[in-house]
C-alpha cells in the first residue's frame, strides 16, 4: 500500500491527488497497460488516496513480487495527478505483507477515519474494490484481502460498540433524542427549517429513522426543492412557516439566521391550535433558531447544539474507549489472513518436502532395520532407533520450514520457495 490520509497529509494535497470515478477508471487502466502482471486496488476518499498492489510470482529488481517498486508506483502516481515524485516521496506512506493488510482491515474498520467509527469508509473500500473487479484490476491477492477487509469490518461492527455511538449533532438529535420521545417518526409530522449542508445531513437520519411526513421550509424556495428532490419531502413557502408548526410532532432548526425565527411570541400565537399536543424541537443551529424560553412551555422540549454536543462528547469518549478492543480484533484477523495466505501458497511445497523426507526414511529404515535384525538387536532397540531417525529427519526439516513461514508472514516467501524447491529437488 502506498498512499496518505488526513493523517499524514495536509487537506490541500489530498485534494491535488484525489481521483474524481472517472479519473479512477482512466487511471487503472493506464497501471495494466504499464504493470499487466500486477494488481490494484485504488482508493480515493476526501480523506485518503491509497493504492493497493499486488503480485503472485517474483520478478528480478521489484520489491513487490512480480509488480512494480515503491518508486515505479510513486512515478506513476506522479505522472496521473502532475505532482513532483519528490514531493509525493515526502508525503506518501508505504506499507508491505502483513503491515498492508493490517492497515487495509484498520481502514475498513474505520479505525484510521477522522472520526473513528464512522460507517461511510466501508462502503468507500467496498466500491473501491468493486471497480477493481470491473476494471479487471483485480486478481486473487486483492480479491482475498478486500473481501476479509469487508468480513473483518463487520466483525469489528458485531462485537465493538464503536460504531453504534453517533458522534454528529444532526445523528445524536435524530438517532438517540427524537428516538427516546417516538420509537418510530413514521405517521409523525416532521418540520425543518433551512435546506443548506445542516439541513441535508439531517434528511438522511430523519429517513432513517422512518420519517414519511417531512415540511421544507427555506428562505430560497429553489434551495428548498432541490433537497426535496434529493430526498423527498413536502416544500411549503418560507411564510407558511405557522401553519407548519400547528401541524409539527417534531421540528429542526438548521438555518443560518442571525436572529431566532421561533420567538416566544410568535410559538404563543400559535399553541392554542396545538391543542396541548406534544412538540419535539431540534435546534441544531448556531447562532439558534429559536428562542430558549420556549422550551419551557408546557409539552414543549427543546434541545440545543450544547445540549446535544455534550452527548456527542460522551459518545466519542466511548468510541475511543472501544478502539483496544477493536484494534485486537484487527489483529487477530490480520494473522489469520496471513496465516491462511501462508497456507495457500506454501502448503503443497511443505507437504512434498514432508512426503520427500518421510520416503528417505522409510528407504533408510527399512534397509537398517533388516540389519538390526541380522545382529538380533531387541525390538526395543529398533523402536528407540527409529525414534532417532524420526527425530533427526525433522530437526533437519526444522530450519528451512520455520524460515518459510516467517518469510510468509512478511509476504515474502516467493524467493525461498523456490529455492527449497531447487535444494531439494521438489519440482514445479
Amino acid at each position: 500500500m502506498i498512499g496518505c490520509s488526513h493523517q499524514t497529509a495536509a487537506v490541500d494535497f489530498r485534494e491535488q491527488l484525489s481521483f474524481t470515478g472517472d479519473q479512477a477508471r482512466e487511471a487503472i487502466s493506464a497501471f495494466r497497460e504499464q504493470f499487466p502482471e500486477c494488481e490494484l486496488v485504488l482508493l480515493s476518499t476526501c480523506n485518503r488516496v491509497e493504492l493497493y498492489t499486488a503480485a503472485g510470482e517474483s520478478a528480478p529488481g521489484h520489491d513487490l513480487d512480480g509488480g512494480p517498486d515503491r518508486s515505479e508506483v510513486l512515478e506513476f502516481l506522479a505522472q496521473q495527478r502532475q505532482i513532483s515524485v519528490d514531493r509525493l516521496m515526502a508525503t506518501m506512506m508505504y506499507r508491505s505483507g502483513t503491515e498492508a493488510v493490517s492497515h487495509l482491515f484498520a481502514v475498513a474498520a474505520s479505525l484510521d477515519s477522522m472520526v473513528v467509527g464512522e460507517t461511510q469508509i466501508l462502503s468507500q473500500v467496498k466500491e473501491a474494490y468493486d471497480l477493481a473487479c470491473t476494471s479487471g484490476s483485480a486478481g486473487p491477492l486483492t480479491h482475498a484481502a478486500f473481501q476479509a477487509a469487508s468480513r473483518v469490518a463487520k466483525r469489528v461492527q458485531r462485537e465493538t460498540t464503536i460504531h453504534r455511538k453517533r458522534v454528529s449533532v444532526p445523528s445524536v438529535a435524530v438517532g438517540e433524542v427524537a428516538s427516546e420521545f417516538f420509537e418510530t417518526l413514521a405517521g409523525k409530522t416532521v418540520v425543518l427549517m433551512g435546506a443548506g449542508d445542516m439541513g441535508r445531513e439531517t434528511m438522511r437520519y430523519l429517513l432513517d429513522a422512518g420519517a414519511d411526513d417531512i415540511r421544507i421550509l427555506n428562505r430560497s424556495l429553489a434551495r428548498a426543492k432541490s433537497l426535496a428532490g434529493e430526498f423527498g419531502g413536502r416544500v411549503m413557502p418560507w411564510d407558511d412557516l405557522d401553519l407548519a408548526l400547528v401541524d409539527a410532532d417534531v421540528v429542526v432548526g438548521t438555518t443560518s439566521s442571525p436572529d431566532p425565527i421561533i420567538t416566544l411570541d410568535r410559538f404563543k400565537a400559535i399553541a392554542p391550535k396545538r391543542y396541548d399536543r406534544v412538540l419535539l424541537i431540534l435546534d441544531l443551529a448556531v447562532p439558534r433558531d429559536v428562542d430558549p424560553a420556549v422550551g419551557k412551555l408546557d409539552d414543549v422540549y427543546l434541545y440545543s447544539v450544547d445540549d446535544l454536543q455534550a452527548a456527542c462528547e460522551r459518545n466519542r469518549q466511548e468510541r475511543q474507549r472501544q478502539w483496544p478492543k477493536a484494534k485486537k480484533i484487527i489483529d487477530e484477523e490480520t494473522l489469520r489472513f496471513v496465516s491462511e495466505l501462508h497456507h495457500r501458497s506454501t502448503g503443497p511445497v511443505i507437504q512434498r518436502l514432508r512426503e520427500h523426507a518421510e520416503d528417505i526414511r522409510m528407504e533408510e529404515w527399512v534397509r537398517l532395520n533388516n540389519k538390526l535384525s541380522q545382529m538380533n538387536v531387541s525390538d526395543e532397540a529398533r523402536r528407540e532407533i527409529e525414534k532417532s531417525l524420526d527425530r533427526v529427519v525433522n530437526k533437519l526439516l526444522h530450519p528451512p520450514l520455520a524460515s518459510l513461514r516467517e518469510a510468509a508472514m512478511d509476504g515474502h516467501q516467493s524467493s525461498l520457495l523456490a529455492a527449497i524447491k531447487r535444494l531439494f529437488s521438489l519440482g514445479d
